[in-house]
């Protein structure tokens, strides 16, 4: 991608030049030289897009870290499940509120003004959290809280903000190959900010020789080790801020933004019209997230009660063998959702649920004894998530709906996912002590009965159309309901009616 970037540069070089030569009218040579950044700005999309995922990915993932660190320093009695519980889901929380606002920001004033503003809302929050501090322990967990809250605001808004420019930038460049470049910038973005988390823990804990005592010395280690940790998530957004202030609006929101005067009534249209693909999207996300986030922010301690006595760097090398080995569902379903379609990748992900869930809920007494088969089975219990509606959740959220309301809908969509992670996350403790561990399982099983049948119902599989489609179909409906007068475009270009804004393009890869 940065060849194809450094020879789009040349490009415009060469194309500036052969004006010159030719002394082309002043209005011809910026036009050429608009279309030739445009082309460029594409690459910048997807270049920060994608590295700003990792970021999310990289936050999502600290409560595994930092979890058992507070348990050990601070012992249970004071980091009890409803601290740990808090601290957890303030990132949930907050994601929640940046993906519904930043949803509707991205549709309603751009996707770059979006992107600048999560990337200064993940900073702020980073530098909170990594200063966190307190007259007590509790009072230190209140401000990490509200830090993580924020850091939250910034991550969700990253989710719709960066998933429909970079669907928007792979739809104007890789035709049908459009599915598995989104899932390389977007899924496996967030799923590697695990192993790179554990990693990043181990490579610090052991460089500074952590005997995991009880010493002064070494309770000192975990106390900076945690808080660079907290430090580095600040670092990765800042190094993509520089592409975010040169990417422009894709050519699709540029031509199809709804403009700031639209009416309210709009979106009485949009659930009209819309209604069932928001049940498929948002409803298979919310089931995606609830199985699926709990038994990653609680896998550091499911793997420390079926391996006692491990201790806490033993406990994260198992992790990170678990993290590593739910990655292979990202690259499987990335190259073959080009044959199999969205929906039946979706579905075959939720089946892995009900498969692999079964087998470890109903053998968790034989299985937690052979610890390598136990981790194995959990991870490809994850790694089927990741197959399936991990990898399909963003892509057909940003697939399902027109660009002049896809930051919207995909917000909504995984703000309700969220909610299903941050329900998830506050039962999953509960559910273990009354039921017993095996019921999580259990659960992950039947929430993937339920995914299968939603994704049957209620998803439309349109990754062999361009997104081009859907705007016209979108522009149809607003002019057949009396929006024919209604303004379209980013102001970029010449004003345009819905009534006069009719797609000419292919509308078919």
């Amino acid at each position: 991608m940065i060849l194809e970037l450094s020879q789009s540069s040349k490009r415009v070089k060469r194309l500036w030049a052969k004006s010159q030569v030719r002394r082309e009218p002043q209005h011809e040579r910026e036009k050429l030289i608009r279309l030739c950044v445009a082309k460029a700005s594409d690459y910048f999309t997807l270049m920060a897009s994608g590295f700003a995922l990792v970021s999310d990915g990289y936050q999502n993932n600290l409560p595994t870290i930092f979890n058992p660190i507070f348990t050990k320093l601070y012992g249970k009695e004071i980091y009890n499940s409803i601290v740990s519980t808090r601290v957890s889901n303030a990132l949930l929380i907050g994601e929640i509120i940046g993906q519904l606002v930043v949803g509707l920001i991205c549709d309603r004033v751009g996707r770059k003004t979006a992107m600048v503003g999560t990337t200064l809302m993940i900073v702020i929050g980073g530098i909170l959290a990594t200063a966190a501090s307190g007259s007590t322990p509790a009072g230190m967990f209140w401000m990490l809280t509200v830090a993580r809250g924020t850091v939250g605001v910034g991550v969700g808004g990253e989710y719709p903000a960066c998933s429909t420019s970079a669907s928007e930038a792979a739809n104007e460049k890789f035709g049908r190959d459009r599915g598995k470049v989104f899932i390389l910038l977007t899924n496996l973005m967030l799923s590697i900010g695990g192993p790179i988390v554990i990693s990043l823990f181990l490579l610090i804990i052991n460089g500074a020789h952590y005997k995991g005592t009880n010493d002064a010395s070494d309770t000192h280690k975990l106390q900076y080790t945690w808080r660079i940790l907290m430090g580095i998530g600040i670092i990765i957004p800042l190094s993509v801020f520089y592409f975010r202030l040169k990417m422009m609006n894709s050519k699709l929101y540029r031509r199809n933004a709804l403009k700031k005067s639209t009416p309210v009534a709009i979106y009485g249209l949009v659930l009209k019209r819309y209604w069932k693909t928001l049940i498929g999207t948002a409803g298979t996300w919310f089931l995606y997230d609830f199985v699926t986030f709990p038994n990653g922010i609680f896998s550091s301690t499911i793997i420390a009660e079926v391996i006692p006595g491990a201790g806490l760097v033993r406990t994260l090398e198992w992790n990170l063998l678990f993290s590593i080995l739910s990655l292979p569902g990202v690259f499987i379903g990335a190259f073959i959702v080009k044959y199999t379609g969205r929906r039946n990748l979706l579905i075959m992900g939720f089946s892995g649920y009900l498969i692999f869930g079964l087998i470890v809920g109903l053998a968790f007494d034989k299985i937690i004894k052979i610890h390598v088969l136990f981790i194995i089975l959990y991870a490809f219990m994850q790694s089927s998530g990741n197959l399936g509606p991990g990898n399909m959740e963003g892509t057909i959220s940003s697939e399902s709906y027109p660009t002049s309301i896809r930051g919207t809908c995909y917000g909504i969509s995984a703000a309700l996912g969220k909610t299903g992670a941050a329900i998830g996350t506050q039962t999953f403790r509960p559910i273990q002590a009354s039921l017993g561990k095996k019921y999580t399982f259990i659960i992950a099983a039947c929430c993937g009965v339920v995914g299968v049948l939603l994704a049957f119902f209620f998803v439309e599989d349109k990754g062999k159309d361009r997104l081009e489609k859907e705007d016209e179909a979108w522009r149809q409906y607003l002019v057949e309901h009396g929006y024919g007068d209604l303004h379209m475009g980013d102001g970029s270009a010449a004003d345009r009616s819905a009534a006069d804004n009719r797609e000419q393009e292919k509308l078919e890869f």
